[in-house]
């Protein structure tokens, strides 16, 4: 094939395969809830002039999420992959309301962002547990589908979460970041 059929197979695929579709739906709105949270959060820290070492360490908790990956990796092998999105997508939606106290409390901060680390390891390790067996002779072709969403998505966070602070400051990007997990909550639930 050459390059605009490949291309143009990807969208054949995102049409065909429903599994597809809503796995890379998933991943654009919860890596628009991810960055929502990581493009912004250096905002409110900085005005309670934190340095920029502490904001950093906040980052950390990026790395205690990635322990998500393995656990939720066997839920799936195991065939719990709807049980593991559904838990992970209902603590994405709660994980908002710690993080909305940042000002009140940087553990608030670290708990609730552990908590988004943790939730959306998960769905991304069981979408792509899911979309890698649905055309084993596309795998390539299905990876990079899921990732153009996953790259819009994360875009959609950064922009959307520093010109709603710009707007409505922490409370507003905060909600953001919740209606983008409820909306991903709300397009995983007819797939169960």
């Amino acid at each position: 094939m050459s390059y605009r059929q490949l291309l143009g197979s990807m969208v054949t695929l995102f049409l065909r395969e429903r599994v597809f579709r809503t796995r890379a739906t998933l991943a654009l709105l919860i890596f628009a809830a991810f960055n929502t949270l990581w493009s912004a959060v250096a905002l409110p820290l900085s005005e309670m002039s934190l340095s920029h070492s502490a904001i950093g360490a906040f980052g950390l908790a990026g790395v205690a999420g990635a322990v998500a990956a393995g656990p939720a990796g066997r839920l799936n092998d195991r065939g719990y992959a709807r049980w593991t999105t559904g838990g992970a997508l209902v603590l994405l939606v709660l994980c908002w309301l710690p993080i909305a106290l940042t000002r009140q409390s940087l553990w608030a901060l670290a708990v609730g962002a552990l908590l988004l680390d943790l939730a959306v390891q998960a769905v991304h390790v069981t979408n792509q547990s899911l979309i890698f067996g649905l055309r084993p002779d596309a795998g390539s072709r299905v990876v990079g589908g899921y990732m153009v969403f996953y790259s819009i998505g994360s875009g959609l966070g950064a922009i959307a979460s520093t010109t709603v602070y710009s707007l409505a400051g922490w409370g507003g990007v905060c909600i953001l970041g919740a209606a983008f997990s409820a909306a991903a909550l709300v397009v995983w639930l007819p797939s169960r």
